[in-house]
């Protein structure tokens, strides 16, 4: 009974049975089954309505897809927080000005990204918004520190507030398009953000003073898995800017929660860790589209991203989707390492992130192998009588 009860501890979990960690598992739960179970009502009706993309030179897909996952992932998240909220299972009331910037912030990017996927938005009128949500982060306290930065100079706070107000806006606008535009292959962002999440998450339930930062993290990785469910190759759903704004906007703002500020010098290097590969991919694309001479690198898509190369590489959705899991799990244990979590953390992270995407990319492929037979058995209906030439 010690060993376990060391065991969680080192997890960053006081008590398996008391209320607080319960609540969490519970808000997680919530946003799983709810999302999994939400989704095909949303297919369903987004392909009544036409929200869907038509195939074109760029996308994988063969026929209209529905794109109005984002939603669903939305519902998802938003009811799980109202949940935790309900129970308040740690005291988060110091923060909830701030929880509530961020839900709102979200929730403007989910409805800018939906009305973007069905009628069209220009790029500049996206970054206005974008930036706005960044800056009603900064009102309400939500800042990256510029003198947090490791191996630069410290400067004087005449410059240091600039500076770090426009870093800040920088990072949550710049995450929140790097992980839209690593949406291109079917499951690859929905697992990036349930991997990263569950990251956070952990590294998040080591301080005593997160617990807004682990209900969020908690509700956004349900829901992630829930709709993963659905997306893994080949997708019923795609979550369109609408998710992938989400996903972005609410990792990059709940890091300014204080979620790996455990010391100055780690404060911005460990979520650029975890956060690695969306980074990565919308630096080499973007640098790339420069030298080309391509005056607005983000209005002119093309097939350079990492996603794009390992699939010319593996002529496979599924086993494109997985090697990026993986490569986003490395980094993400790479951030623990740089936070100084436990190696019993670290360890227990990895198995629960391989177990559930190993559990949701099985059923969604076994639901297709099915629904393929009832296909293959339904019968065909007799020809007319007549001659009908």
């Amino acid at each position: 009974m010690d060993f376990l009860r060391d065991l969680a501890a080192s997890l960053g979990i006081a008590n398996v049975t008391g209320r607080g960690f319960l609540s969490v598992l519970l808000t997680f739960l919530t946003a799983w089954l709810f999302t999994w179970r939400f989704i095909p009502r949303v297919r369903e009706f987004a392909i009544k309505v036409g929200w869907a993309d038509q195939p074109n030179e760029r996308r994988l897909n063969k026929e209209p897809l529905p794109n109005a996952g984002g939603l669903a992932i939305f519902a998802g998240f938003l009811i799980s927080v109202v949940v935790a909220w309900a129970l308040r299972p740690i005291v988060i009331e110091q923060v909830n000005i701030q929880v509530l910037a961020i839900l709102l912030g979200a929730s403007v990017l989910v409805l800018t990204g939906f009305i973007d996927d069905q009628f069209g938005l220009s790029p500049l009128f996206r970054l206005i918004v974008q930036t706005l949500a960044a800056v009603l982060l900064v009102v309400n306290g939500l800042t990256l520190d510029f003198n947090a930065i490791p191996f630069l100079p410290v400067l004087p706070d005449a410059l240091n507030g600039p500076l770090s107000v426009g870093l800040t806006i920088l990072w949550v606008v710049g995450l929140t398009n790097a992980v839209n535009l690593m949406d291109g292959v079917d499951g690859v962002v929905g697992g990036v953000g349930f991997v990263t999440s569950m990251v956070l998450l952990v590294t998040a339930a080591q301080f005593s003073d997160r617990a807004a930062a682990v209900v969020l993290l908690a509700g956004l990785a349900g829901a992630a898995l829930g709709y993963l469910r659905h997306n893994f190759n080949p997708s019923r759903i795609i979550m369109g800017d609408a998710g992938a704004y989400l996903f972005g906007y609410t990792l990059a703002a709940v890091s300014l929660l204080g979620t790996l500020k455990f010391s100055a010098g780690a404060s911005l290097l460990v979520p650029l860790l975890v956060m690695a590969l969306p980074i990565l991919d919308t630096t080499q694309v973007v640098i790339g589209r420069f030298a080309r001479g391509i005056r607005n690198p983000l209005g002119h898509p093309d097939k350079t991203h990492i996603h794009h190369r390992v699939l010319a590489r593996t002529s496979n959705a599924r086993q494109t989707a997985v090697i990026l899991w993986i490569v986003a799990l490395w980094c993400g244990v790479i951030g623990m390492l740089a936070q100084g979590v436990s190696p019993a953390a670290i360890a227990g992270t990895v198995a629960a992130c391989a177990v559930c995407l190993w559990f949701v990319a099985h059923r969604r492929v076994r639901a297709h192998g099915l629904e393929q037979g009832r296909e293959t058995v339904r019968p065909v209906p007799p020809a007319p009588s007549g001659d009908h030439r």
